[in-house]
Formats: structure tokens, sequence, C-alpha cells
């Protein structure tokens, strides 16, 4: 069995009560969500989640707090994509006019439940502002090409 494994990174940026999102418009990902991207070979994990803030926001962020891995595993194309998260409360520089991946906007934390979200982001944004760190692990059903099972453990 040959597993393909796919690594991405997500940080959630905080002030005060407010989170940085991205108003994501383009392909079958739209809604708002936190800045992040795929990590590339061979950077560190939390390496990949400074660079895709600083490409997508313009902002640099410093003392990063693991807050959870969210996977999706299929099974039958034997894939496994880990979503490793962070919470980042210090930050630096100025914020982009308009970012490659949306539009950076500061949100109020109990407003943006509100906004249009991918299933995925909804599901763990509450667990960014909890003690403790989550796992939730998503196994895909190949055949209806949708989330299956949905399994969440905190920390």
């Amino acid at each position: 069995m040959s597993i393909n494994y796919k690594i991405w990174t997500v940080c959630m940026i905080k002030k005060g009560n407010k989170v940085l999102l991205l108003d994501r418009q383009h392909d079958h990902f739209k809604g708002y969500i936190p800045p992040g991207g795929k990590v590339d070979f061979p950077e560190s994990i939390v390496e990949s989640a400074k660079r895709e803030v600083k490409e997508e926001t313009g902002l640099e962020v410093n003392d990063l707090e693991f807050k959870g891995l969210y996977e999706y595993v299929n099974p039958v194309a034997e894939d496994r994509f880990m979503i490793f998260n962070y919470l980042a409360e210090d930050f630096k520089g100025e914020l982009l006019e308009d970012g490659p991946e949306g539009k950076a906007c500061w949100v109020d934390i109990d407003e943006a439940y509100e906004l249009p979200m991918q299933d995925s982001v909804r599901r763990r944004f509450p667990l960014f502002f909890e003690k403790g760190s989550f796992e939730i692990h998503v196994e895909w059903d190949h055949e209806k090409n949708k989330e299956g099972e949905v399994t969440i453990r905190k920390t």
C-alpha cells in the first residue's frame, strides 16, 4: 500500500476579540477562512504556517500555539490530508490590500459564526479559542464524494 500524504497549515490570527479572516471567493473553496496552505518540502510545518501567513496577509507571526490536527482520510484512494492548526496573537506588519487568497479583514469572533465558511473551517473555528488542543478525523466517502464519519477529540 502506498499512501499519498498531503500536509497543510492554518494559522488563526487573533487580536483582542477579533480574528483575521480571508474572504476567499475563488474555486470551490469559497467562504471566510484563516490564512494557510500547503507545506513545501523540506520546510518545517511551523515555518510553512509563518510563510503562508506572510504571503496571504503581509503579516509576520511569532509564537504560534499548536491548536490541533484536522485530517481527511480516503481509504479507497489511499489519501491522507493533514492540516496542522495554529493560533497566533503576536504579529507585526501591514495587511496586504488585496492578498492572493482573498481580502483580509478583522472580524469579531462572535460575528464570524454568521459568515459563510467551509464546513471544515466552521467545525474547528470555536476550537481555536478553547484551552487544549483538538484532533478531527474525517473519513471521506469515496463513492458519494463527500464527508463520511467525523470524529472530534479534545485534549
